[in-house]
């Protein structure tokens, strides 16, 4: 099983979708996806709960974690957005991305509708590339 780590500053957007839509499509035997962040928030942007919750994927209940060198040293791959220099360095197995993403937070609906969309869109190009895909 292979561990995917989504990581942005806060943990209260990006990651949150990006690990929310890896974790609906990609297959639960083949890897997983947490979300995390170099400065969590309290809670996942209400609009990030919203948009989300508009196609099936519920994040009420999700909590943003600290992004730790420890998290990292026991996963596969790190998409890192947005949190550049303080995102701790991955050890030399870890498959690292960066993925440069505007930031939900503030925004209005609408524009949280697009990113997340992007999202989507790098996510399945990513169990694809890693045969991670639902048989």
């Amino acid at each position: 099983m292979k561990t995917v780590i989504f990581a942005c500053v806060h943990s209260a957007g990006r990651s949150q979708i990006a690990a929310g839509w890896f974790n609906k499509l990609a297959d639960p035997e083949k890897a997983k996806a947490l979300a995390a962040g170099t400065q969590p928030a309290e809670h996942v942007h209400p609009v990030v709960v919203d948009a989300m919750k508009e196609i099936g994927i519920d994040l009420s209940g999700a909590k943003p974690q600290l992004l730790t060198g420890k998290i990292v040293a026991e996963t596969s791959f790190l998409i890192t957005m947005g949190c550049g220099e303080s995102c701790p360095v991955a050890p030399h197995w870890v498959r690292r991305q960066d993925w440069e993403l505007e930031d939900p937070k503030g925004q209005p609906i609408a524009r949280v509708r697009k990113i997340r969309d992007d999202i989507k869109r790098r996510v399945v190009e990513l169990i694809d590339e890693n045969d991670w895909g639902r048989a």
